[in-house]
């Protein structure tokens, strides 16, 4: 009777019973949020396979002795369902990029030696320096920095060639991610051969002296295919091709997946320790500075605030506000837009009101089902979409009782 009652006050309020039906859990309390406030959630829920929304939230609970604990939810999580992860990819790569300087472990090399990326061919880059860095130095800090504050691509593809897809590939299905793909750079245009074939790498100290030399890599692993075809065209040279769009040999990563990655980073301590990154505790404050920081509050490298604004990069609460809506709040996120998909994976923390919790989404923003048009309705449904999930969390998790403080 009470879950036919709920169902009734839902057709009641204007949603769809059909897929309400289907995909609402009255005791799932992010279904619970979601279907309060149809004046924010309504049109995708009434449709919700259109928009290819999934969404991960974590209720976190402290003991007297401040140990965390964790409540898991879920709105329509479905690993069968295809999202491109656009920029999340980033976020294991830069954790992985200082986990191989860890493991190597060659007297000298660290996070801020000189990086060098040369070239095997003409179709790689070389890279010799770092412009809007204090000393023009490439290192894996400031590509970590820039992948962080401002979602850098050509930092990403620099750690990418450091790393190379099979490292990528074997350390993640160790660390319990076996489907995660990441084979290769991002927004450049290059044959599959091409992508999984990387730079030869050398790193110097700050006196020139070389501490380690990486040779080009040929991938020799086998990556699953990614045979998805969606929409109803694309933009092909200045034409439409009245065809779905390929998303064959393309990146993936599951939403639960790039969930727990973040878990992970924020409660090394709670996570089981062949799932955590080799990171050591200046790894830890260093990553999660990043994180969390705006632009602005970056020297070096340095950012036009103009343009790269506080809430650049964050989605969850803001939206495309350039305002930040609750400068008491702190978010260690990292976030994706790319082919209609927009995502942000987040850890959001008020100490003041003593809220704390871990948010995930990804919305499909492409109505018209036309890839490379450069017509996806970011601004009109998937940055109001973000930001309102994550206050309606927000202002939950505001209410909700029986939790113990937050202690730093």
């Amino acid at each position: 009777m009470k879950h036919l009652f709920l169902l009734i006050l839902l057709v009641i309020s204007g949603l769809n019973s059909t897929a309400l039906a289907q995909n609402f859990d009255a005791d799932n309390p992010l279904h619970q949020i979601l279907q309060k406030h149809p004046q924010f959630f309504k049109r995708i829920m009434n449709s919700p396979d259109s928009f290819r929304v999934q969404i991960v939230y974590t209720q976190i609970n402290r003991n007297k002795k401040n140990k965390a604990s964790f409540r898991e939810f879920s709105y329509r999580l479905n690993n069968q369902e295809y999202f491109y992860p656009a920029s999340t990819v980033k976020m294991p790569i830069a954790l992985l990029a200082l986990e191989k300087i860890n493991e190597l472990a060659i007297p000298g090399l660290t996070m801020n030696s000189i990086m060098i990326t040369d070239s095997a061919s003409d179709a790689q880059d070389v890279v010799y320096n770092q412009p809007n860095t204090i000393d023009g130095a490439p290192t894996i800090a400031n590509y970590i920095k820039q992948i962080f504050l401002v979602s850098d691509n050509d930092a990403f593809n620099r750690l990418y060639e450091f790393l190379g897809p099979d490292y990528i590939q074997q350390k993640l299905r160790a660390k319990g991610y076996p489907d995660a793909i990441i084979r290769h750079r991002l927004q450049v245009n290059k044959t599959l051969e091409q992508q999984l074939n990387t730079n030869p790498v050398k790193f110097y100290d700050s006196l020139g002296n070389l501490i380690y030399e990486q040779p080009a890599q040929a991938s020799k692993g086998k990556f699953a295919a990614t045979p998805f075809e969606l929409g109803k065209g694309y933009m092909k040279g200045g034409k439409l091709v009245e065809f779905p769009f390929s998303f064959l040999n393309k990146n993936r990563i599951y939403l639960q997946d790039l969930h727990h990655i973040l878990q992970s980073v924020i409660f090394p301590e709670r996570t089981k320790k062949k799932s955590r990154f080799r990171l050591s505790e200046e790894d830890y404050a260093f990553v999660k500075k990043y994180m969390q920081i705006y632009p602005g509050a970056s020297d070096s490298p340095s950012y036009d605030t103009s343009y790269y604004y506080d809430t650049y990069c964050k989605f969850l609460l803001q939206g495309s506000e350039r305002k930040t809506l609750f400068p008491q709040v702190k978010i260690y996120n990292k976030v994706g837009d790319a082919y209609g998909f927009l995502l942000d994976v987040a850890y959001v923390v008020d100490e003041v009101n003593q809220v704390e919790f871990l948010l995930s989404a990804v919305i499909s923003c492409n109505t018209d089902g036309i890839f490379n048009d450069d017509k996806y309705e970011y601004d009109s449904l998937g940055f109001p979409f973000m930001r309102d999930l994550g206050i309606a969390i927000y202002n939950s998790e505001l209410m909700r009782k029986g939790k113990l403080p937050i202690i730093k």
